[in-house]
């Protein structure tokens, strides 16, 4: 994972709940830090930090339940904007 997404990602995760033991593939929601609404937040928190656009056919549990995973999916979507 990327070191600054990840960090940027952690900090942003921390003003709501402690993840100093947060691993990359740990789950947010299995671990009862994230709500429906709070996933809500997370993508608009995605769009703004990152510069991507998560549309409907994005909006998979799938995509945000890590670290690694919303990394890989940023990753996809800054690729994808970028034309690579």
């Amino acid at each position: 994972m990327s070191t600054d997404a990840r960090a940027r990602t952690a900090a942003y995760l921390s003003r709501f709940f402690p993840v100093h033991d947060l691993g990359d593939d740990d789950d947010i929601f299995e671990l009862g830090y994230v709500s429906s609404l709070f996933a809500m937040q997370l993508v608009a928190f995605v769009e703004r930090e990152f510069g991507v656009t998560v549309e409907d056919e994005d909006m998979d549990l799938e995509h945000f339940r890590t670290l690694r995973a919303l990394d890989a999916f940023v990753a996809r979507k800054q690729s994808a904007r970028a034309g690579v």
